[in-house]
């Protein structure tokens, strides 16, 4: 049986003081080997502890025995989390991105109406591509797959073979509604070494939710969705999307509260974006004033004791922010693959930098890592939106991400602002 645990306080203390010294152990060979020099040695080592600072703010989830540090962090110990490491170990070149979110079908029976893939249409993508691509990315040193739909149970044999393509060296999460899920499917990813599933809970409510999602038994089968999961010893994570006023008006407590009866893990709250089917909305701003209060709830849910057995919260508010990791799009840590094919920078900016169906994958992942060549401190998917709407627009489109020709005057021009803190003292470190 699976066994979810949280470590704060003390705990938590104990378990970074054991990550530091067993980092320093497993890339002491290295040195031995003269693989890294002594100076490069102490530099990796410092860069892994500014990283690892940037996540105090986390509550720290053990799921069997492995603790993780974050929501794209494979836990640890791990192949996985070793692979994650080695990012820091490159200093020729830009450090390589570790995480990837690939969608495998659009097929999806749900219409939700701030989906960022609402208007992306097109054929998906042939199996074998994408199980070839998943491969190459294994090979640059992605440690953390995060695959999705549309509704991936929905196209169950191209979800079971792209698992069987990710080896030991990754960690799987699956995004899903429970839409299409079965205990004997579960069963087989879970012998695939898949880690968890990711439910939506927008709402705590049922028949909001029903129509929030469009349709009248996402709730149900979500709940069906999560108690499977827990019979075939898979664990259960949330993500919700959630506007300024559900900080204020109990919303955000009373998710907690479903979270926490539901036995999730984690649980992952999403700053709406202006993207896909949102790409004109304009009332989903936050204030500073609305952004310390939510950090402020986020923090008593994750660091104090009272609140212990609840769910651990990625906040994307707390990781966007300047003073932790900012935008890491575009590579720099994480970018996003639609199930046509189409390489995004994030799953919020609807742009394309090309297609695996038609370029080179490898010629269209360089092109797009130069212009992420570091985190920044603009949203990008927020400042480019209504740029990104009018090209929309004005050619008449039917479908995004926006062509890679009129992507290209999204990204010839745009500006990405100053670097973050973190990755202007980890570039620094060389």
């Amino acid at each position: 049986m699976i066994t979810v645990s949280n470590l704060t306080g003390f705990g938590k203390v104990v378990f970074i003081l054991r990550l530091k010294v067993s980092i320093f152990f497993h890339f002491l060979p290295a040195l031995w080997k003269g693989e890294l020099s002594f100076k490069r040695f102490i530099l990796l080592l410092k860069r892994l502890l500014l990283f690892v600072s940037k996540m105090e703010h986390n509550k720290l989830v053990e799921i069997n025995d492995k603790t993780r540090l974050g929501l794209y962090i494979p836990g640890f110990p791990s192949p996985a989390f070793e692979t994650a490491c080695q990012k820091f170990s490159q200093f020729e070149e830009k450090m390589p991105c570790t995480t990837v979110l690939v969608s495998i079908t659009s097929a999806c029976p749900y219409h939700c109406k701030h989906c960022y893939q609402k208007l992306d249409r097109g054929k998906d993508v042939k199996i074998d591509t994408l199980i070839g691509i998943v491969r190459k990315l294994q090979e640059m040193g992605i440690a953390f797959f995060n695959i999705e739909g549309g509704e991936p149970f929905f196209a169950y044999e191209r979800l079971k073979q792209i698992c069987e393509a990710i080896d030991f060296r990754s960690e799987i999460w699956i995004n899903s509604t429970g839409a299409g899920m079965t205990k004997e499917k579960l069963v087989e990813l879970k012998e695939l070494d898949v880690t968890a599933i990711m439910f939506s809970l927008h709402s705590p409510d049922a028949n909001t939710f029903n129509g929030f999602m469009g349709k009248e038994s996402a709730w149900e089968t979500m709940e069906t969705g999560v108690k499977m999961c827990h019979d075939a010893d898979l664990a259960v994570a949330f993500n919700a999307c959630l506007m300024r006023d559900d900080f204020y008006n109990g919303t955000f407590e009373q998710i907690m509260e479903v979270a926490k009866d539901s036995k999730a893990c984690l649980i992952q709250i999403i700053k709406p974006k202006p993207a896909g089917g949102w790409l004109e909305k304009e009332d989903i701003e936050f204030s500073e004033q609305d952004i310390e209060h939510i950090k402020e709830r986020v923090n008593q849910y994750n660091l104090q004791a009272e609140f212990i057995e609840y769910p651990a919260i990625s906040a994307q508010i707390i990781e966007e922010d300047k003073s932790v990791f900012g935008c890491t799009a575009g590579g720099t840590d994480r970018f996003y693959i639609n199930a046509k094919g189409d390489l995004q920078p994030c799953e919020f900016l609807n742009i394309s930098f090309g297609n695996i169906t038609v370029d080179k994958f490898e010629d269209i992942y360089q092109k797009m890592r130069s212009y992420f060549a570091w985190g920044g401190e603009s949203y990008l998917c927020e400042s480019c939106s209504q740029e990104i709407n009018r090209l929309y627009q004005e050619n008449s489109l039917n479908s995004l991400p926006l062509t890679p020709e009129l992507s290209e005057k999204i990204y010839s021009s745009w500006e990405r602002g100053r670097r973050t803190d973190l990755y202007e003292r980890l570039e620094k470190m060389k």
